[in-house]
C-alpha cells in the first residue's frame, strides 16, 4: 500500500472517517423519516452552543478522557484492556469508602484522597487479569471482560447489604459530606464568568488533563514507557533485550486500571457526591472507541474525548427535542468506531491511491 504523508494519517484520515460516519448516520436518520439537519443542528446547538451544553460536553469528555488514556497505556503493551467499565465502578467503591470512613479538612485534601483510593481501587481489579495473562496465559480480552460482570456484582451488594444506609430504599451510600464537593466550572474564578448557570464540569477535568500529560511523560520519556513500548512492539525481542514480561504485563495493567478507576472522580465525588450503581455510565466501553479514534495517543485522546463528549450530550438534545429516540447516539458512536477503528485501513488505502496518482 502507497505510505501516505504523516500530516495525512494525522488529519486527513481522521477527517475523512467522521465524514464517512455523518454521512451513513444521515442516511440513518433519513431511513426511519426525519430531516438529519435538524438533527445536526439540534446536536451542535445543544452540545456546543452555550456555555450550558458545553458544561455538560466537557462532563463527559472528562470521564472519556480517562478511560481513553486507561486503553491507550494497555495498547502501547500489546494488550487489550476492555475492563475499563468494571476498573470504574471499583474505582467508584475506592473513592466512596475513603470519603464515608475517614474525615478530610478540605475538598482539596478529599480530592487527593479520593483520587489515590480511585487509582488503587482500579489498579488493584486491572492487576488480576493481567497477572493471570502473564503467568498462566489468560487472555487478557477474556478476562477484563469476565471482570466487568464481577465488579457489577460485587458493587450491588456493597451497595445493597453493606454500605445502604438504614431506611434506604435505593441501592446508593450516603451522600458526602457537603464539605467534599468539588467546584464546578462555574464556581471557578474567570471561568465563572462564562459559565453562569450550574453544569456539572468540575475540576476533575483538570484533573484528567494532567494525568494526559503524565501519561505522555511516561510512554514517551521514561525507560518504563520505552520498556512497556518495545514489549509491545515485539515481546520476543523486548524479551532478548532483558524486559522482563510479567513485570510489564502486570505494571501495564495496574496503570490502566488506575486510570480506568480515577474517573469516578468525576462522577462519583463531582457530579453524584455519593456510589450509585452502574456510576460508570458506559465510559469504560466507550473509552476504547476514544482510544482509537486518537491513535492511542494521549493527546489525541484529549480531542476524541471532546468528540465523544459532543456526541453523548448533542444525542441527549436530539432525543430530548426532536422526534428521533435518543438511542440514535449509540448509533452514532457505533459508526465513529466502525470508520475510525474497522474501516480505518480502507480509508488509509484509499489515499495512498490518492497521493500516487499525484506522485505520478
Amino acid at each position: 500500500m502507497q505510505r501516505i504523508p504523516r500530516w495525512a494519517d494525522v488529519v486527513l484520515v481522521p477527517i475523512i472517517s467522521l465524514l464517512l460516519a455523518a454521512i451513513c448516520a444521515a442516511g440513518v436518520i433519513l431511513a426511519i423519516g426525519q430531516d438529519p439537519i435538524e438533527a445536526l443542528n439540534t446536536m451542535v446547538v445543544g452540545a456546543l452552543g452555550s456555555a450550558y451544553g458545553w458544561g455538560y460536553t466537557l462532563y463527559y469528555a472528562t470521564s472519556f478522557i480517562f478511560t481513553g488514556l486507561a486503553v491507550t497505556v494497555a495498547y502501547h503493551a500489546g494488550l487489550f484492556n476492555i475492563g475499563g467499565e468494571g476498573q470504574a465502578q471499583i474505582g467508584g467503591l475506592g473513592v466512596a469508602l475513603v470519603l464515608l470512613f475517614i474525615p478530610w479538612p478540605h475538598w482539596t485534601v478529599a480530592l487527593l484522597a479520593a483520587t489515590l483510593g480511585a487509582a488503587a481501587f482500579g489498579a488493584i481489579w486491572a492487576a488480576i487479569p493481567g497477572y493471570l495473562q502473564a503467568k498462566r496465559g489468560s487472555h487478557i480480552v477474556i478476562t477484563t471482560i469476565m471482570f466487568n460482570y464481577i465488579a457489577y456484582s460485587l458493587i450491588v451488594w456493597m451497595l445493597v447489604d453493606v454500605l445502604r444506609p438504614a431506611g434506604q430504599a435505593e441501592p446508593a451510600t450516603a451522600r458526602f459530606p457537603a464539605t467534599y464537593g468539588l467546584p464546578t466550572l462555574t464556581d471557578i474564578p474567570v471561568l465563572s464568568s462564562i459559565f453562569t448557570d450550574q453544569v456539572p464540569a468540575n475540576v476533575s477535568l483538570f484533573v484528567a488533563l494532567a494525568a494526559c500529560f503524565a501519561v505522555w511523560l511516561l510512554l514517551f520519556r521514561t525507560p518504563l514507557g520505552y520498556e512497556i513500548r518495545a514489549f509491545g512492539k515485539s515481546e520476543s525481542a523486548a524479551r532478548y533485550a532483558g524486559i522482563n514480561p510479567t513485570k510489564i504485563i502486570v505494571v501495564t495493567m495496574m496503570i490502566s486500571g488506575a486510570l480506568a478507576g480515577m474517573m469516578s472522580i468525576n462522577n462519583v465525588m463531582g457530579e453524584s457526591g455519593r456510589l450509585l450503581q452502574n456510576a460508570s455510565e458506559g465510559a469504560g466501553f466507550i473509552g476504547i472507541a476514544v482510544a482509537l479514534m486518537g491513535r492511542n495517543h494521549p493527546f489525541g485522546v484529549v480531542l476524541a474525548a471532546l468528540l465523544f463528549g459532543f456526541l453523548y450530550q448533542g444525542g441527549a438534545e436530539v432525543g430530548l427535542w426532536t422526534q428521533i429516540p435518543i438511542d440514535l447516539r449509540v448509533v452514532l458512536q457505533g459508526l465513529v468506531i466502525l470508520f475510525t477503528g474497522a474501516l480505518d485501513h480502507m480509508v488509509r488505502m484509499l489515499l495512498g491511491l490518492f497521493f500516487r496518482r499525484r506522485a505520478a
